[in-house]
This record gives C-alpha cells, structure tokens and sequence, in this order.
C-alpha cells in the first residue's frame, strides 16, 4: 500500500470553510485527528508520522485555526464545532464507513458536542478523549498556584481569557507557556515546537473560543458517547487536571480505561507522543478492525 498526502476542503453548517489534510493509504483503517484550542492540524505531527505508515490519517484545522478562516463573533460555539466535525466526516469518509475519532483537548469537547449526531453515530466505531473535560474547566484549572475558590477561579478566567497579545516566540514565552500547557521536565524542542503552534492562533480566535470554553457544559455529551471510549490525561495537566478526566471515566457509558501519564502536561500528543498513538493504535486493533471483518461476514 502506497503512502499519500491530499488536501480536502469541506463547508460547515454555517458556510464555513475548513481545512482537510488525509494521510497515508487510501484502503486503510481510517483514524480522525481533532485538535485543541490555539493548535492546527501541526500538533498531530508525530502522530501523522506513525500512524500513516498503515493508517489512514484524517486531520482538520478547527474554525479559526491553521488554514480554516475565521468566522464571524456568533460562529464559535459548541454547536459549531459538532457542525465541522459532521462536515470533515462526510468530507473523508464513505457512508457507513467506521474510524477512529481522537480529540485533544478543545478536540474531544468536539466529540462530545457531537457525539448525538447522525453522522458521528454513522461514522464513530471507538473514540479517545485526551486532556480534556466537559464542564468546570475554570473552577478545576491550576494555571494560577492557588487553594480552589471564587479567587482562583476568577484569576483564571481572566488568563485564559485574557486579550493581549501572545507576541514573538521568545525564551521567556517558552518558559510561560511550558509552565500552564506542559510537563517540567518536557525537553526543549517539544517547548519551541508547542509554542510556534500556539503563538500562530489569532488572537480574536483564541479569546473567541476561551469564552466558550469558560462556560462549557457538555455533561449531556459525554453521557451521549455511547462508543468505545478511551481517556488519557497527564498528571502534571494544569488546564484540565486529572480530576475531570476521572469525572468523564465515570461519566462515559462505554469507558474502555484511562491512561494517566506522569509528569506529563496538557500537551499530552506531543510531550507523549508515542503513548498517545499506542491508545490510538490499540482503538483501531480492538474496535475499529473487528468491525471491519463483521461487516464483511455478513
């Protein structure tokens, strides 16, 4: 089987445009890769590098990011992120035909707010929910080096949230965003790697979507993900700490194990890449793959 690279564009519910990359053979298994907030289809790298091999990779720029346009103030919601998750899986993926869906971060919010969708029901045969949560981002963040309260809660609202600009990436922005976003000990090109990702997102973009996710309540939707589900967290996570990613273990209808990786960060698909791809790689093996060979029984 040969190894390709193809651009796709697809158009969302609301017209907005996004940006498509598919990897690797064409007859593979396919895996769908949902990045984070203030990320691009650049964050799944070592991922694409791996699993392209003898996967089919399906990665998108979320509205805003990468080379998706932004869209006008009322377009970021979590609804909107379910209408371009249904899009790109119409756009890669032939009727009926199953994959793997992956989300990091504000990624796997996207499989929760679409998880009662037709299409993602029609497409979905497991999923991995990866640094994440569904509700209570603000309240249960450790960005600020607080005790839990009003105070804390608020400071981090205002960070997150916050309208300055990220500016160049220099020394002292590496050192600022490995302290909220990554591991201590994470080695210092995975750091610059991150950081050019992240300083890349327009600003009005990240701060659009930080009010977004300062209010998110997708309870419902993980509730509704009645796939195969695997979660991975980072025990050094300061965004979303391990606490919600137990809550969603405990929440999820078909939860298939949490992997919490020591030390690690919120940046789990880099700082931990090849742990990241073993759970994906372990989804396709376990529900992707049997699908395949029961549909061809019957």
């Amino acid at each position: 089987m040969s190894r390709t690279h193809r651009t796709v564009s697809a158009r969302s519910a609301d017209g907005a445009r996004l940006h498509i990359e598919v990897y690797g053979p064409e007859e593979a298994p396919a895996v769908v890769l949902s990045h984070g907030w203030t990320c691009s289809t650049l964050f799944w790298a070592a991922q694409i590098h791996d699993l392209a091999r003898d996967h089919r990779v399906i990665v998108y720029d979320q509205r805003g990011h990468g080379r998706s346009p932004a869209v006008g103030p009322g377009g970021y919601t979590t609804d909107a992120l379910a209408d371009d998750l249904e899009a790109v899986l119409g756009a890669t993926l032939a009727p009926g035909e199953k994959a793997v869906l992956a989300g990091h971060s504000m990624g796997g919010m996207t499989l929760m707010a679409a998880s009662a969708r037709p299409a993602f029901r029609e497409h979905a045969a497991a999923a991995l929910l990866c640094s994440t949560g569904s509700s209570r981002l603000v309240a249960e963040g450790r960005v600020v080096p607080m005790r839990p309260g009003r105070t804390r809660t608020r400071l981090t609202r205002m960070i997150l949230g916050a309208r300055a600009p990220l500016g160049p990436v220099t020394p002292v922005s590496k050192r600022i965003l490995r302290y909220g976003t990554m591991g201590p000990g994470t080695a210092p090109d995975r750091v610059d790697a991150c950081a050019r990702i992240v300083h890349a997102c327009p600003r009005p973009v990240r701060v659009a979507w930080a009010h977004v996710l300062g209010e998110l309540d997708l309870d419902a939707g993980v509730r509704e993900l009645r796939v195969p589900t695997a979660v991975v967290t980072g025990t050094a996570d300061r965004l979303t700490p391990s606490v919600l990613a137990r809550r969603l273990a405990d929440e999820l209808p078909e939860c298939v194990g949490v992997t919490e990786l020591t030390g690690i960060g919120h940046m789990t698909p880099v700082e931990a890449p090849e742990a990241v791809t073993a759970v994906i790689r372990g989804l396709v093996e376990n529900h992707l793959r049997t699908d395949v060979g029961e549909e061809s029984a019957v």
